[in-house]
């Protein structure tokens, strides 16, 4: 596709030579370019469309890289990349070896600060605007673009609140399109709704907060914006430009569909319409697996609540916000909220399911200690999206909540290897337990087509075998047990080692390693976690803390960041796919 205008731009500088009339102009073709991209190779769509006369007006009018931009949670950043000399890569973005689909420090001078988690941009952007001012440097500029969704979240308030006890040269600009990935919520929603209506009575809260206010402006007007935009750069102290704009602008589906065309997948970039997924009835999604267990046992037990912090959509917790909305909550991007909003309801003896991304629980791990373990509520977080993600990358991945949360008291910490596993622990979780307990499951699907079996109850701490040998035992967790099945079927040779699905990472089952450690030379251990602190170490402790002496060795995540790529692609670069985990085994059994 040969767009004039774009052709042309491989930087702000080239960007700058434009007349001002040729910028709408650029902004369909920037469009139209980010549409073809995403139709070809899937990512995220909405959030960029959304911004696109916005990005172009702010290189436009600042001298990027040095004045410093800053986008929360980078879902939104296409367009920049594009702008700022990624085009021509732009056709690697997410897939392995190729361009992140987040801004990213090492990539490009253009990104300021690397992002992925939401809410992160004023703090950083002040500690920017502060240590300029510190170097003398007053003419620099420090922009944070922040969404409503985002805006909502403790950590932004947090930045806003010391912000406006500065006189640093920050501006925030607010990208208000009521969604963040599912729609926006809460009272600061339904202010700035109120504030574009002209209805809001109140007096104004950022101003309150001592910013300079400007807005709302239309964020598709691209010469208002460059006109409010020059305007801002001559104002002293910390500034607030409240833009409205549509999530998937410019693309008919993705502004009626905004929740499905967050990350569509692949889809026809004429028409817009998703590429249908083959026929053939496939295993359900561990979210779904979820999503649907909970409504079941709610319908059973008047106590069940379900919480979510943003993620109904994602984390399928949306079935029960549709059959039972009054004990089903979305509380927006908030995390530690989620977890003390359920140690609190916990008092009051409802038994809350509160559901987070592993990657996100990361954010509350005091209220997991704090609220939560010390007072011994229990609690049952679900955390989706743990191990490798695949193409989000190294801000997503969920493989370190087995590390962070086995080193906490009080704390069960379950991994099912398959969606009846999922079900059954959720099934036990809500008659009763004396801890709270976090159950760990992948992102995407499972095995089992027959997943809805009628429910039974697992014993704590007890491990299964799924097949006894000798010599060699391998110790997986989680769905890589699901790994370890394929390599034991595709080798002859593997039929004589024990394989064992320990469940548990939290209490172990020591009875049952301990007859392993005495009939088994060899052990090795399998997650998809972290090996520093995560099951592996589990193992290794009890073996030092019994004085064992078998051979041990662990598989599982080393000790760098993993980039993005597809979950098969990843696994292979690390060795936790079949064949080299065959390979592997082979090794130490001979």
């Amino acid at each position: 596709m040969h767009n004039r205008l774009l052709d042309a731009i491989d930087s702000p500088e080239s960007l700058k030579q434009l007349k001002q009339d040729e910028l709408s102009i650029l902004a369909k073709e920037l469009r139209a370019f980010i549409i073809e991209a995403v139709a070809a190779k899937a990512g995220h769509l909405g959030a960029s469309l959304g911004v696109v006369e916005l990005t172009i007006a702010l290189h436009y009018v600042f001298n990027t890289p040095k004045d410093e931009v800053i986008w929360d949670v980078g879902h939104q950043a296409y367009g920049h990349k594009i702008l700022t000399g990624r085009k021509k890569q732009f056709h690697t973005n997410r897939q392995k070896n190729g361009i992140s689909g987040f801004p990213k420090r090492n990539e490009s001078k253009f990104d300021s600060f690397g992002v992925g988690h939401s809410s992160t941009s004023i703090s950083a952007a002040l500690g920017m605007a502060i240590a300029s001012q510190l170097k003398g440097d007053f003419k620099k500029q420090h922009i944070a673009i922040i969404g409503d969704a985002s805006i909502a979240s403790g950590m932004a308030f947090e930045g806003l609140n010391h912000a406006g006890v500065t006189n640093s040269n920050l501006l925030v600009i607010l990208n208000d399109n009521a969604i963040g990935i599912d729609p926006s919520v809460g009272a600061l929603k339904q202010y700035l709704t109120n504030v574009k209506k002209g209805i809001e009575g109140q007096d104004n809260i950022f101003e309150a907060l001592n910013f300079d206010y400007s807005g709302p402006i239309d964020g598709h007007n691209l010469p208002l914006l460059i006109l409010e935009l020059k305007r801002l750069k001559t104002v002293k102290g910390p500034k607030f430009l409240h833009v409205i704009t549509t999530k998937g602008k410019g693309l008919r589906q993705a502004e009626e569909n905004q929740v499905t065309y967050h990350a569509p997948g692949k889809f026809n970039p004429i028409t817009g319409e998703l590429i249908a997924k083959s026929g053939f009835s496939q295993a359900p999604k561990f979210q779904d697996v979820f999503g649907h267990t909970i409504v079941e046992l709610a319908k059973q037990n008047k106590n069940i609540i379900g919480i979510t912090p943003a993620m109904p959509t994602g984390s399928s917790l949306k079935f029960m916000m549709e059959q039972l909305p009054e004990r089903a909550f979305d509380v927006g991007i908030a995390e530690q909220h989620a977890v003390t909003l359920a140690a609190g309801m916990t008092t009051q003896g409802m038994i809350p399911f509160c559901n987070i991304y592993s990657t996100f629980l990361q954010r509350a791990f005091d209220q997991v200690i704090h609220d939560v373990a010390i007072q011994n509520l229990p609690v049952i977080f679900c955390l989706d999206r743990a191990g490798l993600v695949g193409e989000d990358g190294a801000t997503h991945h969920g493989v370190f909540d087995i590390s962070y949360l086995r080193c906490i008291p009080n704390l069960i910490v379950f991994a099912p290897r398959n969606e009846i596993e999922l079900r059954n622990i959720m099934y036990t979780a809500q008659l009763g337990l004396n801890h709270p307990i976090a159950i760990r499951y992948p992102r995407g699907r499972g095995t089992i087509i027959d997943w809805k079996q009628p429910f039974s109850k697992i014993e704590i701490r007890k491990a299964e075998v799924l097949q006894q040998g000798k010599q060699l035992a391998v110790l997986s967790l989680g769905t890589m047990a699901a790994t370890i099945e394929e390599c034991i079927d595709l080798n002859e040779k593997l039929k004589t080692i024990s394989h064992v699905d320990m469940r548990f990472v939290k209490p172990l089952d020591e009875d049952l390693l301990h007859r392993i450690f005495k009939t088994h030379n060899t052990i090795i251990t399998v997650e998809e976690n972290a090996v520093k602190g995560g099951f592996g170490s589990a193992i290794l402790e009890f073996t030092a803390e019994h004085n064992y002496k078998n051979d041990i060795y662990l598989k599982g995540i080393p000790d760098v960041f993993i980039e993005h790529g597809t979950v098969a692609e990843l696994q292979e670069s690390i060795g936790l796919d079949t064949k080299n985990l065959t390979k592997f085994i082979l090794d130490k059994l001979d």
